[in-house]
């Protein structure tokens, strides 16, 4: 025979429905909101699209592929927004390390090219984390101000055309090969995952990173060099950009200024989706990747859909700033 335990209230209730109820009361959905999001749209285009191969291997590969850059940006961006800072540049930056790398491989070959790609996401970095570190001047309109800068070089020395490479070796290791069936951008993708998320969570300088974006001046008085670690942030960002113009460059085999455009906005939506608080203080690599995936997700099954280009824009804004909205809040 069933027993019964009286609530607070004066209702009686079964033996493990109270205690289930409680549980479903105490958990923090807004903070899952991305993982039941992307599973909630990728039921409804499966459903949707499904004999239009939106499930087929192919077309979930290349949703992988196409925001394999927008992750691995929004990974770094995910530091950087951490610590209560913002790098608008990083889509600018990709696209001049994509001219840069191509116009050294063709002339000094495969090294050179990857030494220039890495040299102009650092030194970019460096720039922006100097700036912002040690001027004090808010990282939004100097890496504004460096998005314009580094479009315009990018544009200037290649005057505005693509600078193609024939290295086999360069395109294969950047983008363009396969490891078996798995892309080489999937893998790409893993590793800045992993890497990102341990950081982020096990180590010191995570810790660190999420203190100065929580509040800045009691992490000082613990002891954190907090301007150190916005240098460091961005100087991470900067040159994780770079290695991303080189693999558009190698996945597309040429160098251009258009590399990278826009992916900027994409990678801190993904950051933002992902359960990342815009002003600090919390931070998910995993979430990250879920938002990036979410991002994509809505743009390939817009495109089976059929949607015009401006209706794409409005439905991909508008799930955006509903996902944003529901999102979990600092």
């Amino acid at each position: 025979m069933a027993t019964t335990t009286t609530t607070p209230s004066g209702q009686q209730t079964e033996p493990g429905r109270g205690s289930l109820r409680d549980t479903l009361r105490r958990i923090d959905w807004h903070r899952y909101i991305i993982y039941i999001g992307f599973a909630v749209v990728f039921l409804f285009f499966a459903i949707l699209l499904g004999d239009q191969g939106f499930l087929s291997p192919n077309n979930l590969l290349n949703i992988f592929r196409q925001t394999a850059t927008v992750t691995i940006l929004a990974v770094a961006m995910t530091f950087v927004i951490a610590s209560a800072e913002i790098d608008l540049s990083v889509g600018s930056v990709a696209g001049l390390s994509s001219v840069c790398a191509a116009m050294a491989v063709s002339h000094y070959g495969m090294i050179a090219g990857i030494i220039a790609g890495l040299l102009v996401g650092a030194v970019v970095g460096a720039v922006n984390g100097g700036l912002v570190s040690m001027l004090g001047i808010p990282s939004f309109l100097v890496t504004l101000g460096m998005l314009g800068i580094a479009v315009g070089v990018a544009q200037w020395i290649t005057d505005s055309a693509p600078q193609p490479i024939l290295n086999d070796a360069f395109n294969l290791f950047f983008g363009s090969g396969n490891l078996g069936p798995i892309p080489g951008l999937l893998i790409w993708t893993a590793v800045f995952v992993i890497v990102g998320a341990i950081v982020l969570n096990k180590t010191r300088f995570g810790r660190q990173v999420l203190a100065t974006g929580g509040n800045r001046m009691a992490a000082e008085f613990t002891g954190v060099n907090t301007k150190r670690i916005k240098f460091q942030v961005l100087l991470l960002s900067g040159v994780v950009a770079g290695i991303v113009g080189m693999l558009y460059a190698g996945r597309l085999q040429s160098g251009r200024f258009q590399w990278g455009t826009g992916d900027e906005l994409s990678a801190i939506a993904a950051v933002i989706l992902g359960g990342t608080s815009l002003f600090g203080g919390s931070g998910s690599v995993i979430g990250t990747l879920f938002g990036a995936l979410l991002i994509g997700l809505i743009n390939n099954g817009l495109i089976l859909a059929g949607l015009e280009s401006s209706q794409q824009q409005v439905v991909r804004g508008a799930i955006i700033i509903l996902a944003v909205a529901l999102a979990r809040k600092k």
